[in-house]
């Protein structure tokens, strides 16, 4: 402003110089006075400007400053006047006009904030100077004064775009700071860890998380480093395996999109997923140990046994199926063995010392059954008291007999369980074979009819199959017969086990469970003829029996009782299972919500999404849909996730040592709060003691049990006495605890 002003009052000068004129140098005094006061305004508020938030003195600043231009303003307009009307000298003329227009556009160019105060400040020099060309007189001069009109009014619209274009540029700035800090507080606030290369792999942005990933191993801040220094770090500090740390360069390097897991040290795993665009490459880090670790229980429930740590049988199949199609393959005739060990009256030790006590006998059995057999050979538990060994080396008959002489004689050690003295023999069925085209199916057939010709010799006997020995097969050939005639004359019972509702200790449900009694071989197992049924077809026969039957039956239980019937696999492979559930409600007169349909893991195998649809068509009639035995096939959460099932009944092996044993107990509730998670009725089976009901009730989320402890399978009638007995207003033991009340269906 100085500088402009000193111009200024030159050119007046000037001006009253050459044309002497008294009235030129007050020109030069007044801007002389007006300068010296703007400036003093302009320090004073320099040293005391006004607060952010203080609107009445930025206003009062705002009037000074205005009047203050305005009378600097009308001193150029008068400077015009006085040249123009007074003095008419050609040259004060020229300099006062072209100094005055000069001061218009600094007007615009200085105020374009404030559109007063360039209107006033306009208005201040256009008057004067426009009074001055119409008193000359002339056309021209009349001319010129009326374009100050437009030039004013332009210098507004100019001043105006200037001020747009500046509230612009301060939004957008604005925006993008506002945006820049959305940017930070997302990158150090979620959940992912996030790094950013540029295209020679140096790290150009990385948040808080991201460096956590490798905390301990990279100290200090990522950005401008290499990220491939950080893997050589990771790797030189036995952190990060060196493969892995190839592979993840690689994909950077290659620009490959993509996810791999890195585990770190301390078993800390990490899931990167690599993004390239243009020279740009993103690194995601996600911690995914919790789901690794999650995966890998249950992928360990999946393959192995939870009572004995060995692999079960699905698991095993797997294994040994395999094995024996790379042996058919390459036409490999080396001996395979495969034994089967069935312990000798263990129903026994049940009933006499209970389901517990024999479960830590078959855990027992197992360990003990390792120490002695071939370091070469396979053990599995195929279920319930029975173990599979098969090996595919050293299998002559001296090696043979010592190994099962061996088994046999460790397993006659007494059993110490809770003080007390278990006995037990087991039999031993086994099968050699040098054929290469051999099936596992064959070979276990074969053990079986082995297994039984020792059995029926007595307890603790080991037998090798041979040719002759077919007796067993005509046995079974008869019991297929014998079943169809049995279906035929319905001579099956059906009998029910109560599920209760560990809340209120009422029953919920009952599961319908067939039994056969031979008119001449006596009580037939249901694992034996339910296979025999599977085996011929006749199963859908039964179930479509035990259909009709249990909901006749439930119908004359109270209204909140429902219950449970099940089917197998090929239940689910025909098409009729829904006409035949259908059929039997209409018949009955149940409502849908009080019948469940129970399958197994193993059930579902066969054909996945067959099954999956079928029972998604009940679910969607009302019908609960229960996964039984949990945790003994193939279990696994895409089974979980991708079926309609409302129920999930955890295997009776993982109960059996939950008083005993933490680990028991934390699996235990594990399974169950992944039950929970997918909002599934949950059932415990095999409750025997109380102390097993209250360890449930106390640590974990189970709704149901189901076990001895409330009673085993029993005819219809007696059935009926328990549930009236057990539903009654004070059915609930004393001090049992309170829970939300179990779901009945879903």
């Amino acid at each position: 402003m100085l500088v402009g002003m000193a111009a200024t009052i030159s050119g007046v000068m000037m001006a009253a110089i050459k044309t002497d004129a008294p009235l030129l140098y007050a020109v030069a005094l007044a801007f002389v006075v007006s300068t010296a006061k703007r400036y003093y305004n302009m320090l004073a508020f320099e040293d005391h400007p006004p607060a952010p938030d203080d609107r009445p003195s930025a206003q009062s600043w705002e009037r000074r400053q205005m009047i203050q231009g305005t009378i600097s303003a009308f001193i150029y307009g008068s400077w015009c006047f006085v040249s123009l009307v007074i003095v008419r000298d050609p040259f004060a003329v020229l300099v006062a006009v072209s100094v005055t227009i000069a001061a218009m556009i600094g007007i615009v160019t200085r105020n374009f904030g404030a559109d007063r105060i360039v209107t006033s400040q306009s208005l201040a020099i256009s008057v004067p100077m426009a009074l001055g060309f119409v008193l000359v007189g002339d056309g021209y001069h009349m001319a010129l004064a009326a374009l100050l009109v437009p030039l004013m009014i332009s210098f507004r619209f100019l001043a105006a775009d200037v001020r747009g274009m500046l509230l612009a540029q301060v939004h957008e700035r604005t925006v993008a700071s506002r945006l820049a800090v959305q940017l930070d507080t997302a990158l150090e606030t979620m959940q992912h860890g996030l790094c950013m290369l540029d295209e020679n792999g140096v790290i150009a942005l990385a948040n808080d998380r991201a460096q956590q990933t490798f905390a301990g191993i990279a100290e200090g801040s990522w950005v401008g480093r290499l990220f491939s220094d950080l893997l050589e770090e990771a790797i030189g500090k036995r952190a990060l395996p060196e493969t892995t740390a190839d592979r993840l360069n690689r994909m950077i390097i290659q620009q490959e999109g993509g996810k791999i897991v890195m585990k770190l040290s301390g078993d800390f795993h990490c899931e990167v997923t690599i993004s390239s665009r243009g020279d740009r490459t993103v690194l995601l880090f996600e911690n995914v140990t919790a789901r690794i670790r999650a995966q890998e229980r249950i992928n360990f429930m999946a393959r192995y046994d939870g009572l004995t740590g060995l692999p079960n049988r699905g698991y095993f199949t797997e294994q040994v199926e395999a094995e024996l199609a790379s042996r058919q393959r390459i036409g490999r005739d080396e001996p395979v063995l495969l034994a089967i060990i069935d312990i000798d009256d263990f129903k026994h030790v049940n009933d006499t010392l209970g389901h517990l006590a024999g479960d830590r006998v078959l855990s027992e059995t197992a360990v003990r059954i390792q120490t002695v057999m071939h370091r070469n050979s396979r053990l599995a538990r195929l279920g319930g008291d029975e173990f599979v060994i098969y090996r595919a080396q050293h299998t002559d008959s001296e090696t043979i007999q010592a190994e099962v002489e061996a088994i046999l004689s460790i397993l006659r050690r007494p059993f110490e369980v809770g003080g007390e003295r278990a006995d037990v023999d087991a039999s031993i069925g086994f099968v050699s074979s040098t054929d290469p085209h051999i099936g596992l199916d064959e070979l276990i057939t074969r053990a079986d009819l082995a297994l039984y010709s020792a059995k029926a010799r007595g307890k603790g006997q080991y037998q090798a199959f041979v040719a002759e020995m077919d007796s067993d097969f005509r046995y079974r050939q008869r019991l297929k017969s014998d079943l169809a005639l049995a279906i035929a004359q319905d001579e099956l019972k059906l009998f029910y086990q109560p599920l209760v509702d560990l809340g209120t200790r009422r029953v919920a449900g009952c599961e319908a469970l067939a039994r056969w009694a031979h008119p001449e071989l006596g009580p037939i197992p249901p694992d034996v003829f339910i296979g025999l049924a599977e085996e011929t077809g006749q199963i859908s026969a039964i179930t479509r029996w035990v259909l009709r039957t249990a909901t006749a039956e439930c119908v004359n239980w109270p209204k909140s009782v429902s219950v449970a019937v099940n089917v197998s696999a090929r239940d689910l492979r025909g098409e009729d299972l829904a006409m035949h559930v259908s059929e039997a409600l209409e018949a009955s007169g149940l409502a849908p919500g009080r019948l469940e349909i129970e399958v197994t893991e193993t059930a579902l195998i066969e054909d996945r999404e067959g099954a999956a649809a079928k029972l998604e068509l009940l679910a969607a009639n009302g019908i609960g849909i229960a996964l039984d035995d949990f945790g003994t096939g193939y279990s696994s959460l895409s089974y979980l996730h991708g079926m309609a099932f409302s129920k999930l009944k955890i295997d009776r092996s993982f109960i059996a040592g939950i008083t005993t044993s933490e680990r028991s107990l934390k699996l235990m509730a594990n399974v169950a709060r992944l039950g929970r998670d997918l909002d599934l009725v949950l059932v415990a089976e095999g409750v025997e003691t109380e102390d097993q009901l209250e360890a449930i009730a106390s640590h974990t989320t189970i709704d149901q049990v189901q076990g001895f402890l409330f009673g085993r399978p029993m005819p219809a009638d007696e059935t009926r006495e328990l549930i009236a007995a057990m539903n009654q207003a004070d059915a609930r033991p004393r001090g049992a605890k309170a829970r939300r009340p179990a779901l009945v269906s879903k």
